[in-house]
């Protein structure tokens, strides 16, 4: 009788409300705005090292490769997770679809899985770099590079797969307000009334895979680049490997320290706002940073950039 009670009350949901930023809407606009400038920022800016990448063939490189790829998760990301707060920004409308709310979460898990993945990849390269420079060009040759990228997307595609189910499978019947700007997955747990002991399993595994054993990876191979240019004789050439690697190096730390505090804070921590802020960091302020730090800190793509400017 309980069961034929409850199966009632979980009534099947069609529609979410995202709550976006502010229940005052003067606040809301106004945060709108800046996140909107901040998405054409990154927009432009991941577009135009995207062109700069194939346009240059000084550029056309397995590190280059990458970082256009990185580039490229970067623009998908940011539009994908950002569609339903432009779409109120521009019509007033903070409704989603359950079906489109599903897709938009295993985009979402798609672009993320698989940048951490290209990230573990790019240390990977620079390891390579650094460690065995006489064999970089034999060990990451044009059809390495692609079947390591190919690996991180197919990879994405299916580790956001089993997530995306669970999830679509939930008994929404507390409430259909989503308190984030789009449809993520702790924001739409909150919600649900089912059983999350298979999803919270699944989650503790999936972070094993997908973030602590990359970050492992990464570790390592920081650690013998390190080693290896603590050996280098030159102050020249010791700095030169560093800053082949140093881009990287931040990039990662920032996307790694934004995951963790969202994604590994205890439930007692727990924080719409919180969420929220964590979030617009590496969907939005961390991929427009991305071109800007690998610009500055690049000496070919400044080169790049100066033909690219003056025709030449």
């Amino acid at each position: 009788m309980n069961e034929t009670i409850k199966m009632e009350n979980a009534t099947l949901t069609t529609e979410f409300i995202l709550l976006l930023f502010s229940e005052n809407l003067h606040q809301q606009f106004l945060i709108s705005v800046m996140v909107l400038l901040a998405f054409l920022m990154s927009m432009l800016g991941n577009l135009g090292f995207l062109t700069l990448m194939w346009t240059n063939h000084h550029l056309h490189t397995p590190m280059y490769f990458f970082l256009s790829n990185l580039s490229l998760i970067d623009i998908c990301n940011t539009s994908v997770t950002l569609s339903t707060l432009l779409n109120n920004l521009f019509t007033g409308k903070a409704c989603i679809s359950f079906s489109l709310c599903m897709t938009q979460l295993y985009c979402f898990m798609l672009f993320l899985c698989t940048e951490i993945l290209l990230l573990t990849v790019m240390a990977y390269d620079r390891y390579v770099a650094i460690c065995h420079p006489l064999h970089y060009v034999l060990m990451m040759n044009k059809k390495i590079s692609a079947l390591l990228v190919a690996a991180t997307w197919i990879a994405g595609s299916l580790e956001a797969v089993p997530v995306e189910v669970l999830i679509s499978n939930f008994s929404f019947c507390r409430s259909n307000l989503i308190n984030h700007f789009f449809c993520d997955t702790n924001a739409l747990i909150k919600l649900s009334c089912s059983d999350l002991y298979d999803f919270e399993i699944l989650i503790f595994i999936d972070g094993l895979i997908i973030l602590l054993f990359p970050f492992v990876l990464i570790l390592i191979s920081y650690i013998s680049i390190i080693k290896a240019i603590l050996k280098i004789q030159s102050t020249d050439r010791r700095r030169k490997a560093f800053s082949t690697c140093s881009s990287h190096l931040i990039v990662v730390s920032a996307f790694y320290g934004s995951l963790s505090c969202m994604y590994l804070r205890p439930p007692s921590m727990y924080s719409p706002q919180l969420d929220k802020l964590f979030s617009l960091l590496y969907t939005v302020l961390i991929p427009m940073l991305n071109p800007i730090i690998y610009s500055l800190r690049n000496q070919d793509v400044k080169n790049a950039l100066k033909k690219f400017r003056f025709g030449k």
